[in-house]
């Protein structure tokens, strides 16, 4: 499990859903899925994620199921 901690440049799901324009629902399962990494946990177990990390993630997923039409077992061989 990721350590705590108190960064400011981490965020927690729904301000990143809310930068990428996405539910939380869908970070929920990018991370379920193993396609994006928490990088620590509040004080009170929340993920919190780093916004610049996070959103770089996110376009290569995009990219990847919307241009490439690949599926998400073969996204996670190639992150």
């Amino acid at each position: 499990m990721p350590k705590q901690r108190t960064d400011k440049k981490l965020i927690k799901i729904g301000e990143l859903a809310r930068l990428f324009s996405v539910l939380p629902s869908t970070i929920n399962f990018y991370t379920r899925e193993g396609l994006l990494p928490e990088d620590g946990r509040s004080q009170g177990g929340y993920r919190l994620y780093n916004a610049d990390k996070a959103m770089d993630r996110l376009r290569k997923i995009e990219s990847l199921q919307t241009k490439k039409r690949f599926t998400i077992e073969e996204i996670k061989k190639m992150l």
